[in-house]
């Protein structure tokens, strides 16, 4: 009897010591990115910030995981609080233009509790000298 107790006491605790954000590991979600972003002309030197909406499309909180750029030139943040279902909140790339010139192409990975995990997001710019 004292087994069962015990066993029944740490399911309970369990199950009510969910993440702050209310879900439960293992849930997915769905979220909506900007496909691609064109930052236009800019000039050699210069460091493009480009903004990145993120929406939560699905029924759960969305977890962002990781978000990463393609190459050390980009630099990215990641959303530290959960996204409530049918929110948006944004995220900021910068990408380095001092070593090229010419059209260029830079990604962004955001990674999180969604299924399919990862989406990516092109940045494109024309860097002018």
């Amino acid at each position: 009897m004292k087994g069962k107790f015990l066993f029944l006491a740490m399911l309970f605790i369990f199950a009510s010591c969910g993440s702050e954000s209310g879900s439960i590991i293992g849930e997915k979600t769905t979220m909506e990115v900007q496909e691609e972003i064109d930052m236009g002309d800019v000039a050699r030197g210069e460091v493009i910030e480009a903004e990145i909406s993120i929406k939560n499309t699905g029924d759960v909180p969305l977890i962002i995981a990781d978000v990463k750029g393609s190459c050390s030139c980009t630099v990215t943040d990641k959303p530290s609080d959960p996204i409530a279902p049918g929110e948006s909140t944004s995220t900021i790339a910068k990408i380095d233009t001092k070593n090229f010139t010419g059209n260029i192409t830079k990604t962004v990975t955001i990674s999180g509790n969604t299924k399919p995990s990862g989406h990516t997001v092109l940045i494109k710019a024309h860097v002018i000298n």
